[in-house]
């Protein structure tokens, strides 16, 4: 038997997630990342660092509750960093890392699409309401 090193475990281990498995360590992230709060703060951090009050007055409709828990998921994750600056008041900065910056253009992305398509989602949403929605077109090649 020939025996592998551990980054070719490590290999294969990826290479056997499986999202669609309820307990795949991915899904788990697919569920992180795919909350509203989340991509709101990835996307605020894009240009730098910010205080958490200036997400709060960036990020409108978050409870305080909800952002710091976002923050902190984040954190935990590795996404973002949490720096404490010793002053009067205490100064706390949050930053994306490395692995954040390399989501950042996904989550732009789904954000640019939200902001564009959303006349056409409420046009469906509408149609769909009153009982006359239509098939759309598939999309071309």
């Amino acid at each position: 038997m020939a025996t592998r090193t551990a980054a070719q475990r490590r290999a294969d281990e990826r290479g056997a997630y499986d999202a669609y498995l309820a307990t795949c360590p991915a899904r788990q992230l697919l569920d992180r990342i795919s909350d509203k709060w989340v991509s709101l703060v990835l996307n605020a951090l894009a240009d730098g660092p910010l205080r958490y009050g200036d997400l709060n007055r960036i990020i409108a409709g978050v409870s305080q509750k909800m952002l710091t828990q976002t923050l902190r998921a984040l954190e935990r994750d590795g996404l973002l960093t949490r720096t404490v600056t010793p002053s009067v008041p205490v100064r706390v900065d949050y930053q994306l890392t490395a692995l954040g910056l390399s989501l950042l253009p996904v989550m732009a992305s789904i954000k640019s699409w939200a902001e564009c398509h959303i006349e056409q989602v409420q046009t469906a949403r509408t149609d769909y309401d009153r009982g006359t929605a239509t098939e759309l077109p598939a999309p071309g090649p």
